[in-house]
């Protein structure tokens, strides 16, 4: 794979007003960047000003060490902006969670291997021992976590000391079949990434292609977005659909759910590591 050139990428929102635009690719231009991406969106309604922006530092005069305070002081204090500052350089570590099915873990292990996402995987998380011989496969560590009533805070905390050694960026629940606690994603927030069908809230329960068989549904789909303390409410990233009939069995639609429950964690995941997700609220902004 070719070696890229290091790159900035600034993900920001605003109040919007005239000239943001300008201002924002000034600061670069000035300083001897090159802009290679710039998309940008306003909210008419909320009048919030959405930009990411991604440019060459090679010529760029400001120390990468630099310029988040260089922007904060120039621009953030003095537009109201909330902003996070990326270098293309640095590879995120994921950490995945899941309990016993396999088909959304192996799809990001298989990317993975292929060299698809530029990020790391130190471990994976699970409270079921089933999957070990999968990360195993794969040359990844592999922790068991057994969770119940009476010892999920003491089991949570271990897990959160283990991210913390492992310098764990965000987390991946590859249908991770255990509710997080509020404690847990407080640290972690707007990066804990879920998938689950897109029923909810219609069809709950641990069969949902079942109940939604008998109602005779002629869409499936799957939701992929970050964790919050509301359950299954958080910010989406991506979803998709499917069309089924009279024909699909329930095999058939618990076949076709996991296939796309597998596209759209991969697909909000790869959105992740590129840095094309800004959250707002409870929404987000995907940037092409």
């Amino acid at each position: 794979m070719k070696q890229q050139e290091p790159t900035a990428i600034l993900l920001m929102h605003c109040p919007d007003q005239p000239g943001l635009i300008t201002k924002m690719t000034d600061f670069i231009h000035v300083n001897g960047g090159n802009i290679i991406y710039l998309d940008q969106h306003v909210d008419r309604v909320q009048n919030v000003f959405f930009m990411r922006v991604e440019w060459e530092l090679k010529n760029f005069v400001i120390p990468t060490d630099k310029i988040e305070e260089y922007f904060t002081t120039l621009y953030a204090v003095k537009y109201q902006i909330y902003f996070r500052l990326y270098l293309n350089d640095y590879k995120p570590r994921m950490a995945i969670f899941v309990s016993k099915m396999s088909h959304c873990l192996y799809d990001l292990l298989a990317r993975y291997t292929a060299g698809e996402w530029n990020v790391e995987i130190p471990v994976i998380i699970s409270n079921h021992p089933d999957l070990q011989q999968v990360a195993e496969r794969f040359d990844i560590e592999y922790h068991y976590f057994p969770i119940n009533k009476e010892n999920k805070a003491a089991q949570e905390a271990a897990e959160l000391a283990l991210l913390k050694e492992k310098k764990v960026d965000f987390i991946v629940l590859a249908r991770y079949m255990q509710i997080i606690s509020e404690q847990f994603i407080a640290e972690y927030p707007n990066k804990i990434i879920n998938i689950h069908h897109s029923f909810l809230p219609a069809f709950v329960g641990a069969k949902p292609y079942h109940a939604a068989f008998e109602r005779g549904v002629k869409l499936i789909g799957a939701t992929s977005h970050y964790v919050t303390s509301d359950l299954d409410a958080g910010p989406i990233i991506e979803q998709d659909i499917t069309r089924i009939s009279h024909k699909d069995t329930v095999e058939m639609l618990v076949y076709k759910g996991q296939d796309l429950e597998k596209i759209v964690l991969s697909r909000a995941v790869e959105k992740h590591i590129q840095r094309k997700v800004l959250t707002y609220k409870n929404k987000t902004v995907i940037f092409s």
